[in-house]
């Protein structure tokens, strides 16, 4: 029996978890969360960060050595693509390379070597201050967006226009940033993707394909919240091909020919491109749910065996169908959670995949200012991607979260 290590135990990994006890494999789950959820079904557990890679390493070392041999090492729905690659490179595991990993972890570098390879991206610059800043506005105007250079989940993430305090936006970003570092970036308007595609040996197949929705700017403004996805795309084939293809060359630019290949794409006027490239399983249920449900891939069992050294048939990563598949997240007002209602009404529905909450009675809730604050999803199927749509609209408009504000 083989053994697979799993950097990330939190409840979107729950799900690859599981599809890797069902191929039969040993299971290790790694998390500095002793209660996390991917814990109760590990074979073993390791406690460490999934942030801090040497603690990770030393801990899958001795693990390794002295326990049982490591065959496989992945994360799932955790942007830890340096922790995953430094294990692999330490126990000699497969993987992608270290310096593709570094590239991931830092927005300005990534950008940089996407320049260098002609791969379209938006126009961006590192700020190096606020005044700096203020001259990036003076030269390039509004909007922009400003963001963290090495953080995760839209933690400082901002579109900056006319109305913003300028200011309060580079102390705001900075703040959200684990190095101090953060970069500006032409606001790109277009069609938001979401890609995901499987890589051997410099030859992909991109199964994940969906449209994002970020119909609630306004609402949220400065901050950049999306409310979720569908799928199919009702861009052209052609298109939509083309803006595969070109999230699978910027995943080889960074330096990846082997592994997965998360993109966050814009299809604007001028053609798609590039806003950042992720060599991992993505979170939001998109690689565990949404695309098996839409496609028919299991892009998880994929992306194991893979891990593991082994070849995966293109045939399996083809896509077998396209069904309707939506995500939409609750937002509820600010303040103390006293009830969820009418939840009962889709406990037994059929195209209700998945309805879950990350809050309960009692709880309180600040501003959404990332994608952390979200206070639950819904995911839905229909022989349509309309129907999906209309459905999760539906459960959003339905379900309450009820809160009451707080008076201090």
């Amino acid at each position: 029996m083989k053994t697979i290590l799993i950097v990330s135990g939190g409840i979107e990994a729950v799900p690859g978890i599981h599809r890797a006890k069902e191929m039969g494999l040993h299971v290790v789950v790694s998390d500095i969360n002793p209660n996390a959820p991917g814990f109760e079904l590990a074979d073993d557990k390791i406690l460490a960060s999934t942030y801090d890679v040497g603690a990770t390493v030393s801990a899958a070392k001795q693990y390794h050595e002295k326990k049982r041999p490591i065959s496989g090492v992945i994360s799932i729905a955790s942007d830890v693509p340096l922790t995953v690659a430094s294990v692999a490179e330490e126990l000699g595991l497969p993987s992608i390379p270290i310096a593709a990993a570094k590239l991931a972890s830092d927005k300005v570098a990534m950008k940089m070597r996407f320049r260098e390879k002609r791969i379209p991206i938006p126009w961006f610059s590192e700020i190096k201050s606020f005044d700096h800043l203020k001259q990036i506005v003076k030269e390039r105007g509004f909007p922009l967006v400003i963001k963290p250079v090495d953080s995760r989940g839209a933690r400082g993430v901002l579109r900056v226009t006319e109305g913003v305090d300028l200011n309060w936006a580079y102390n705001f970003c900075i703040a959200e940033s684990p190095s101090k570092r953060i970069m500006a970036e032409e606001y790109l308007d277009g069609l938001q993707i979401s890609t995901e595609a499987v890589l051997q040996d410099g030859i992909g197949i991109n199964p994940g394909f969906s449209e994002r929705n970020y119909e609630h700017l306004d609402r949220f403004a400065p901050y950049m919240i999306e409310n979720g996805g569908q799928q199919p795309s009702n861009l052209p084939k052609q298109v939509q091909n083309a803006i595969s293809e070109l999230a699978i060359e910027a995943g080889k630019a960074l330096g990846v020919t082997t592994g997965i290949i998360k993109g966050d794409m814009v299809y604007t006027d001028e053609g798609p491109k590039v806003i950042e490239i992720a060599p991992r399983l993505s979170g939001g249920w998109f690689s565990t749910d949404q695309i098996p449900l839409a496609t028919g891939v299991d892009i998880i069992g994929a992306a194991i065996r893979i891990a593991l050294g082994e070849y995966v048939d293109e045939d399996q990563l083809k896509p077998k169908y396209r069904k309707g598949v939506a995500i939409r997240y609750f937002f509820p007002n600010p303040g103390k959670v006293i009830a969820i209602k009418n939840v009962e009404k889709y406990q037994d529905v059929e195209w209700v995949h998945k309805l879950m909450f990350f809050v309960k009675p009692g709880d309180y809730l600040k501003d959404v200012t990332n994608h952390t604050r979200r206070a639950g999803f819904v995911i839905t199927t229909g022989s349509t991607r309309d129907e999906a749509l209309s459905r999760a609209q539906e459960v959003v408009n339905t379900v309450h979260i009820k809160t009451i504000p707080l008076t201090n």
